[in-house]
């Protein structure tokens, strides 16, 4: 079965392969930008934000497949909106404080990467959408 078919026919394929992609994109971006390569796929942070690529891009197949005016589609723009918050606030705080814990114990290190800032969601949200397009293309 040709590759349109199958996005065609599954089109949450193409929401998987922007979450997959965009894990790719952020270790290239951040080994370029510091030298430091991540050493593992779905490592939180970074740029692009593969949390937000994946939700921009099912929320254009939903509405896309069933329409703006659709009940999965509302759903969806929820949905999105919750996780584009929580990465810029929620987990990002986490990560501040993640910070400030680790400068006053010295037994166990926390993970400070946890969130992302405005520009990596909104490079996430502009990832999804343009790899989206890409699929919906060759559907």
């Amino acid at each position: 079965m040709p590759l349109h078919d199958y996005l065609r026919t599954y089109p949450f394929l193409i929401p998987l392969f922007v979450l997959v992609l965009s894990e790719l994109a952020k270790i290239l971006v951040e080994g370029m930008r510091s030298g430091n390569w991540h050493e593992r796929l779905f490592h939180a942070g970074g740029m692009p934000s593969s949390h937000s690529a994946f939700v921009t891009s099912l929320l254009i197949i939903v509405g896309r497949k069933l329409g703006v005016e659709s009940v999965e589609f509302a759903i969806a723009v929820c949905f999105a909106c919750i996780v584009w918050y929580d990465a810029m606030g929620v987990r990002r705080e986490l990560g501040l404080q993640a910070q400030l814990l680790n400068r006053l114990q010295t037994w166990q290190k926390l993970s400070v990467r946890l969130g992302h800032s405005f520009k990596e969601v909104c490079g996430g949200i502009v990832f999804g959408a343009a790899v989206t397009a890409v699929g919906i293309w060759l559907s």
